[in-house]
C-alpha cells in the first residue's frame, strides 16, 4: 500500500531581520520629525504671542482695577499714566494738587519715576504727597502700548480723562475709553467707561 505524501503546507517567512535599524529607517524617521518640527514652530509662536498679549492686558486691567479701588477707599484722586517713564512701562500714581491745578511736580517728566516717588512712599503724612503710588509696571518687551490716555478715579469711583497740561477733563464719555496692547498684527483692549467699569 502507497503512503501518502504530506504537503509541507505554506512556507512560513521570518519578518524579523536580524540586521537591526537600517540607514534608511534613520532617515525616514529625521524626515518625520524634520517635518512635524516645522509644522509646529508657527504654532508655537502664534501661542507665545498671544500669551504675551493676553499677560498684559491682564497687567493694565489690573492696574485700572487697582487705581478706582485706592482712589475710593483712600479717598485720593488716583491717576494710571502709559509709557510712563519708558516706554512699555506704566504706574498708578496719586495726583499732586488738584483737578483744576495740578502742582507742577504732578506734572513733570519724572513723575513715574520710582527712584524719585519710591514705592511704598517714605511716611504718610498728607502734607507731603504723594503717599499713595504703585510700582512701576512693565510689560512684555515684545507687546507695546497701541492707544492709550492717562485715566484718573475720583473718589466717587467715577473715571475721567486727563488733559495734556495734567488737568482733569471730564468724565469720560459714550462707550469710554480702550488703552491698547499691540504685537505685531493682533490687538488686544482694555476698556474703561464713565461710571470706573474697567473691562
Amino acid at each position: 500500500m502507497a503512503v501518502p505524501l504530506l504537503s509541507p503546507g505554506p512556507v512560513r517567512r521570518n519578518l524579523r531581520s536580524d540586521a537591526g535599524i537600517t540607514l534608511i529607517d534613520v532617515l525616514v524617521a529625521v524626515a518625520v520629525l524634520a517635518t512635524l518640527s516645522a509644522m509646529a514652530v508657527p504654532t508655537i509662536q502664534d501661542m507665545s504671542s498671544a500669551i504675551a498679549l493676553g499677560e498684559a492686558r491682564r497687567m493694565v486691567q489690573s492696574e485700572l482695577q487697582q487705581a478706582r479701588l485706592k482712589a475710593v477707599s483712600a479717598n485720593r484722586i488716583m491717576r494710571v499714566r502709559f509709557n510712563c517713564p519708558l516706554a512699555g512701562q506704566f504706574r498708578m500714581v496719586e495726583l499732586i494738587g488738584t483737578p483744576d491745578v495740578p502742582a507742577a511736580p504732578d506734572t513733570a517728566a519724572n513723575r513715574c519715576n520710582d527712584a524719585v516717588y519710591p514705592f511704598p512712599a517714605p511716611d504718610a503724612n498728607p502734607v507731603t504727597l504723594p503717599n499713595q503710588d504703585g510700582p512701576v509696571r512693565r510689560i512684555h518687551s515684545k507687546v507695546s502700548f497701541g492707544a492709550v490716555q492717562t485715566i484718573e478715579f475720583r473718589p466717587t469711583g467715577m473715571a475721567h480723562s486727563v488733559n495734556a497740561d495734567g488737568t482733569s477733563g471730564p468724565p469720560l464719555g459714550g462707550q469710554g475709553v480702550s488703552i491698547t496692547v499691540t504685537k505685531g498684527a493682533a490687538v488686544k483692549a482694555v476698556t474703561v467707561n464713565a461710571l470706573g467699569r474697567v473691562q
